[in-house]
Order: structure tokens, then sequence, then C-alpha cells
């Protein structure tokens, strides 16, 4: 596989494989020069098959026709009665149809191989990407379960203290807990589901948005959203989607103070045909002065990292005028 690889490389630079496929033909004419006379009789192309061969091989179909070519006009021309010259009879035309079979199944057969090693590495390379996709898929859902049951801790232990002994105050407690788990429910099913690839990306994230604002509970912070009418396939919907939900979290979690009017913008627009950028800003607190996103040991940081790999995107993050997350990514 790694000669595969090899040769692979080598057939992309177009020259290589003429220069290859001339080398190749002058060591098989010298070679063939070289063992006249002790060749028997009829063995015009011995030598220059594995040129050809090895052309095709390295160089590709192009220059292993072209080696091919020029392999029967030198053994036509010295190596097959009369010599020294492009006379034809029976026995001549009969070798030289014999050679252009012979090389042309070889080279049919090479290409053959090199395509089938190309979709083999290719497909290997789509494996290993579905592979780190779902192993981020599964840590960014290992890291959302742990959110939402800290959560779920922290707003029991909130209406715990609001309860007291007042059994109306508990039970309106533990509808406002259940009210929330539910939201928290459908913001899961919204990420996973396929469907949503039909719908344009600036409502999804608009829904998305204002179930985390239900979940939070977060009733003065308003979230707007920006977007021309674009849809995504839906894995591309989905790693945007976990990106915003992760940085909308944030923001609701650490931008602003308790009761701290704020809003947060999503803004998707697309810089050129190939590229989109996804910025999602708040008004609140900003980053720490200290905040380095390289050096950040957060889960967090690092699933956002991966999840803007998978778009082949770039992430940034800056403090203007609050807190500014910037995602430019293949559209």
């Amino acid at each position: 596989m790694d000669l595969m690889k090899s040769a692979e490389r080598l057939r992309r630079h177009p020259w290589f494989g003429y220069v290859f496929g001339a080398v190749a033909f002058s060591l098989a004419l010298s070679a063939r020069f070289g063992l006249e006379g002790t060749l028997p009789p009829g063995y015009p192309f011995l030598t220059f098959f594995p040129a050809v061969i090895l052309t095709t091989f390295v160089g590709g179909v192009r220059a292993g026709i072209v080696c091919a070519v020029v392999g029967g006009l030198a053994s036509w021309y010295w190596f097959i009665p009369p010599f020294d010259s492009f006379a034809v009879d029976g026995a001549a035309a009969l070798a030289l149809i014999f050679y252009a079979f012979i090389v042309g199944i070889d080279i049919l057969l090479i290409h053959l191989m090199n395509e089938s090693a190309a979709r083999l590495e290719h497909e290997r390379g789509l494996t290993a990407g579905l592979n780190k996709q779902l192993r981020t898929m599964f840590q960014e859902l290992q890291h959302r379960v742990a959110n939402n049951m800290m959560f779920v801790a922290g707003l029991l232990a909130l209406q715990k203290r609001k309860v007291g002994g007042d059994p109306e105050a508990a039970r309106t407690a533990l509808e406002d807990a259940q009210n929330r788990v539910m939201v928290m429910s459908r913001i899961h099913r919204r990420l996973y589901d396929p469907s949503a690839v039909n719908i344009p990306a600036g409502r999804y994230f608009q829904e998305l948005c204002a179930d985390l604002l239900d979940a939070t509970g977060a009733k003065n912070v308003v979230c707007l959203v920006d977007a021309p009418a674009i849809s995504f396939d839906v894995t591309r919907l989905v790693t945007l989607s976990l990106i915003v939900t992760e940085v909308v979290t944030n923001s609701l979690k650490h931008a602003f103070a308790e009761g701290q009017k704020g809003s947060i913008a999503i803004t998707l627009e697309r810089l050129d045909q190939e590229t989109c950028a996804l910025n999602i800003q708040d008004d609140g607190r900003g980053l720490p002065a200290d905040f380095d996103p390289g050096n950040s040991k957060s889960l967090g940081f690092k699933i956002m990292q991966s999840l803007a790999e998978q778009v082949q995107g770039k992430i940034s993050y800056a403090t203007v005028a609050g807190t500014r997350v910037r995602l430019v990514f293949a559209a």
C-alpha cells in the first residue's frame, strides 16, 4: 500500500511520467541491443514490456501509451526483419499486432489497479473522517449530558431553597423543573433530527436559541438571528448547531450577571461561493484578559475546535463589546 501511495503521489506531477518513460525506454533499448545475439530469434519486444508496465504504474496511462508506442517503433525498426526499416510483411504485422495487444492489456490492467487503489484510499479517508466525527459527537453528547445533569441538579437545588414548607410552592417548583427538562429534551431531538435539513439555517438557529433560552430560564436575554436563505446537508447542519448550542450556552452561563439584560446575535453570511462565516456575538462582560483558547483545557473548547475541523473551518474568539465567536467554514 505504501508503494501504491508513492506511485500515486508521483503521478500527480504531469511531467514526471514522461521523464520516467523516456529513461525506461532508453534502458530497455540499451538492454535489447546488449542482448542482441544472445536471445533466440522471435523476441523483439522482450525488454520493452517491463518498461511499459513500470511507466504506466509510476507515470500514468498517457506516459505508458507513449512508452509503448516508442518501444514498438524501435522494435519494428531494429529488431523485426527486414532490419533497419519500417517495412511490413506478414510476420512483422503479426508481431506488431501481438505487441499492441499485450501492452494494451497491461496498460488497461494497471490503470484499473491504480483506480481501484485510489478509490480504496479515498474510502479509507472517508471512514477515518466518519470515525473522527463519531468520536467528537460522542464526546459532545457526553459533555452535553453532563452539563444538563448539572443544570438539573442546580435547578432543583434552587427550587428547593424557594420551597420552604409551602406544598403549593413545591408543586410549582417541580413543574418548572419538569418544563425545563422537557425543553432540554426538545433541544436534543432538534440537534439530531434529519428532517431539519429542509429548514433554512436561520430559522433553525432561531428555534434552537428559543429552546436554549427556555431551558435556562434567561428571561432578560434575547437572541437575534440574521441569515440568508441557506440550507445545509444534515451532517453540516448538526455540526453548526452543536457549535451554536455550545457558544450560546456559554454566553448564557458566563456573559451576563444575574438579572442583567443582554442580547446574543447570530449572523450567517456567505463570503464567496465556497466559504461561509458564522458569527455569534453577545454584549456581555467579554472574555477574561488572559484567555487563550489554544491553551484552554476546557472540554467545551476542544469540542468546538474539533467540530470546526469537521466543516473545514477555523474558529476564533475575540472581545468586541462582549464576546464574539467567528467560524469561517467551507460552504
